[in-house]
């Protein structure tokens, strides 16, 4: 009878999904073939969830998964043998869970060809995977003990525009143009809550938000975006960053629309664009906000001007800056919505 219910549903189901995306005989395998710890949803059939389960291995999971869930388990191993027949698999959640680099079985990942996104935060990594998928767009590595890039774990990776590396324990040694080279089209790095003193290098030209909180760094390079055209979000909050560590006008980038420097050691406001939507400037050491060096250049006669300046959140507090705010800098940021001081 279980059989028949299952036949039943698939069969209507197989009315209403195009065919060339989940034939009804790939359903009715996939249905059949759930595993019992796990949950295969009818109305999802490409979906296995198998997450807050306590489980200790991953089990054998049916041929036909897109979207396999296995978060907050106790798994410790990512075998080849439980994933040998997921070959089709575009998106595997393994966060929080207790997967070490040696239980990271050869080839485990490699062999998911069609994988797009790899989640496996809050594990016990303490290396970068590899090899990877080529095809992944999405490398979530957060939270792990990771302190090494191996040489060439990115060669070929040209679809992978996403990698987070968040609360790692990454030094400066192990981020360099060596260990990511093969990052051709990455768009967003977050090495935030690690332990560099550096700005990393090597990073790609086409890299767009760059995420480096929480970590040592006391000076900028003076031509160290020169390599980045395309930079529009830099967040660079607690870090130990004075005004000797920053070049004056190495900030003063036509791309950056949101630059964050909060928690730091600034006593003044450092040179910006034009073109700069958001500035965060919070928890530092500035005393006060003087228009002539903040404002720039020619703002105050070009009225609406395309070229005016296009501030519109300014966050000033936890410094040691006074109200009112001086009247000429309002008149300069025209656009500005708030301000917090």
């Amino acid at each position: 009878m279980e059989w028949l219910t299952v036949a039943f549903v698939a069969l209507l189901l197989a009315s209403q999904v195009h065919s060339d995306e989940v034939p009804y005989e790939h359903m009715l395998s996939q249905l059949q073939a759930c595993p019992k710890e796990c949950h295969c949803p009818p109305s999802f059939p490409n979906a296995v969830y198998c997450d807050n389960k306590g489980l200790k291995r991953i089990p054998v999971i049916p041929p036909y998964t897109w979207y396999l869930y296995l978060q907050n388990n106790l798994i410790d191993v990512l075998s080849t043998d439980a994933l040998r027949n997921a070959t089709q698999l575009r998106w595997i959640n393994l966060n929080r869970n207790k997967i070490t680099s040696e239980g990271l079985e050869v080839d485990a990942l490699k062999a998911m060809s069609n994988l797009v996104h790899l989640y496996m935060e809050d594990n016990l990594l303490s290396s970068i995977p590899s090899p990877l998928p080529v095809k992944l767009e999405q490398l979530r590595l957060s939270r792990n003990r990771i302190s090494k890039i191996p040489v060439g774990v990115f060669s070929g990776m040209d679809h992978l525009t996403l990698l987070d590396l968040q609360s790692n324990k990454l030094q400066d040694d192990a981020v360099t143009e060596v260990s990511l080279k093969g990052l051709n089209n990455l768009i967003q790095i977050n090495l935030a809550k690690n332990q560099l003193n550096s700005m990393p290098l090597g990073l790609p030209p086409t890299t767009t938000q760059i995420f480096l909180d929480g970590n040592n760094i006391e000076k900028i390079p003076v031509e160290y975006f020169k390599g980045l055209p395309k930079v529009a979000s830099l967040r660079l909050n607690r870090n130990k960053l004075a005004n000797g560590g920053i070049p004056k006008n190495v900030f003063n980038l036509s791309s950056i629309l949101d630059l964050q420097l909060s928690h730091n050691q600034l006593t003044e406001v450092p040179v910006i664009s034009s073109g700069l939507e958001h500035l965060h400037l919070d928890h530092n050491k500035i005393k006060s906000v003087n228009s002539s060096d903040i404002c720039p250049s020619g703002a105050l006669d070009d009225y609406l001007d395309e070229n005016s300046p296009r501030l519109r959140y300014l966050r000033l507090d936890g410094n040691e800056i006074k109200p009112p705010i001086p009247r000429d800098l309002m008149m300069c940021f025209r656009l500005l919505r708030a301000i917090v001081i």
